[in-house]
């Protein structure tokens, strides 16, 4: 090469470097100081801060706009205001998009919209996780239904992803009208506290309705983690959010075609004295089903999922003996573990997931039933009763059932008994399989029998025992072949883990057709 050629070459890579360089500004130096200002990083510091050292490939760095008018021709606006490539996390290959609010307030236009559709697509196409870390004012109006058209892009390529990859929506920052359908058609949300996210902001709420109602409780962290259900996980800050992100992939597999990664455990199978104390004999008396939990998996660790949501019912991700399952749980604390409708759809949709992406389920039951009441009712208990019924029945993975406590009526049906799927059944000595409780079942069925007896209080209390000990008794159940085997509390997390063994190669077989149509 001459040296004409070589210093042309040179003047080429300088020009590139800079023009790489003013991309890599986003909005220029001051947008960015005053993001970072607010407590918030920026939309590559985010992906930097996410993903292993050195690993990040971007796609789409000099992807420019088409608009020429409303003050956008000729208008350079860097990777038109979203970050794209693949990286690896934890070793693993992902994909991600990180909108940068530094650029015309993230705003999403057409482009930008094809050029976060475009790294789904290389998602799915290589079976790894999309991460999507959101930023955005909303649609850029100025591209009119072009932005609109790229809006609906991103949503089919969500629901072509899903059950196929996971999906994780990171929330840091406004995400607004149009833009929060993408987060909520993927499996996990975090957001952040410094994030708000609603379809229509207070302004116009306001001039509607005439509600007066702020940014925050309409639409932040806090209101979608209890009211909403929208969100799974909420972040102190991105830090955290980026934290718990990649937590949270440590526990899935790439995509519905593999297995979770197996964390080497040490721990061993010998029992657990703990256990026997957890929980007490007394049917009504609470306790924190976390506690059992904790005993049973791995190091006692348990990443929960909508942990602020339908407490009355605890889902998450757990490991036993290295492999990742899903544990649903009832938890006593929270309405002495009744379902809800809140409940039910949380639990059947963790179910979905965790059936979509080959992780074996464990469920753990202390339910008295479905809650009652008329708000219950009118709100859809039927439906989103059935989804439960719907979701386990369903499922091909693995799934162990371990009856704690009272299991009664149709909510023992609807958490994971032997007759909607359940591979093996375990009952403690303190179970109780019925109808219903031996109180209610006593003043039903003997009610006559107590009004005539000279002493209603005792025979009360001699036929509830009865009651117990002919019908909701653990040994009554086992010799119905409903349980597999009554155990001793302290041996649970041997048992569970030789299931799930056994079951590792369960083949399931299922009559041929496009789906089933889930409760609506």
């Amino acid at each position: 090469m001459t040296a004409k050629d070589k210093n042309t070459m040179d003047d080429l890579v300088d020009d590139l470097r800079q023009r790489r360089d003013t991309v890599m500004l986003g909005g220029g130096e001051k947008r960015l100081e005053k993001q970072r200002d607010q407590g918030k990083m920026t939309a590559r510091e985010r992906v930097d801060n996410l993903v292993d050292d050195a690993s990040f490939e971007e796609f789409g760095i000099f992807a420019e706009h088409r608009q020429t008018q409303f003050g956008l021709g000729g208008r350079v606006i860097p990777a038109d205001g979203v970050v794209t490539g693949a990286a690896s996390i934890d070793g693993r290959l992902v994909h991600l998009a990180s909108q940068d609010f530094t650029v015309l307030g993230g705003s999403a236009g057409e482009v930008h919209s094809l050029k976060v559709a475009d790294a789904m697509k290389r998602s799915l196409k290589t079976g790894s996780p999309f991460v999507f870390l959101n930023d955005s004012g909303g649609a850029r109006v100025q591209e009119g239904i072009d932005s609109l058209s790229g809006y609906g892009q991103v949503f089919r390529s969500n629901v072509l992803l899903s059950g196929a990859v996971p999906q994780i929506s990171l929330i840091c920052g406004p995400c607004a009208g149009g833009a929060a359908y993408s987060p909520a058609l993927t499996d996990f949300v975090i957001q952040t506290r410094k994030a708000q996210m609603f379809i229509t902001g207070p302004q116009v709420i306001k001039q509607v309705t005439g509600e007066e109602i702020t940014a925050e409780q309409l639409g932040g962290a806090d209101s979608h983690m209890i009211h909403s259900g929208v969100v799974h996980f909420v972040a102190r800050d991105d830090a955290d959010a980026l934290h718990i992100c990649r937590r949270l992939l440590s526990f899935l597999p790439s995509n519905n075609l593999e297995d979770a990664p197996i964390v080497p455990c040490d721990d061993n199978l010998e029992p657990n004295p703990e256990l026997n104390n957890i929980v007490p004999v007394d049917h009504k008396a609470g306790y924190d089903i976390r506690a059992v939990i904790a005993e049973v998996v791995d190091r006692k660790d348990f990443l929960e999922v909508q942990a602020g949501h339908a407490t009355n019912m605890v889902v998450g991700f757990a490991r036993i003996l290295g492999r990742t399952v899903g544990i649903v749980a009832n938890q006593p604390m929270v309405l002495a573990g009744a379902i809800d409708n809140h409940a039910a759809n949380k639990a059947s949709r963790f179910i979905r997931f965790c059936n979509a992406f080959n992780i074996p389920l464990v469920t753990m039951v202390d339910v008295p039933g479905y809650l009652p009441g008329v708000e219950q009712e009118y709100n859809g208990i039927i439906r989103n009763g059935a989804k439960l019924l719907f979701a386990y029945s369903a499922a091909t993975v693995p799934m162990v059932q371990l009856i704690l406590r009272k299991s009664y009526g149709g909510a023992h049906v609807a958490m994971c008994s032997r007759d909607i799927g359940a591979d093996a059944v375990f009952a403690w000595p303190t179970a109780e399989v019925a109808v219903m409780g031996a109180e209610g079942a006593v003043e039903i069925v003997f009610r006559k029998e107590m009004a005539e007896a000279e002493d209603p209080v005792a025979r009360r209390a001699e036929l509830i025992a009865e009651y117990r000990e002919a019908f909701a008794s653990p040994y009554v159940a086992a010799g119905r072949r409903l349980v597999d085997d009554v155990i001793e509390p302290a041996d649970t997390r041997k048992h569970i883990a030789r299931a799930l063994e056994y079951l590792r190669n369960k083949r399931d077989q299922r009559p041929p057709k496009k789906h089933g149509l889930i409760p609506l």
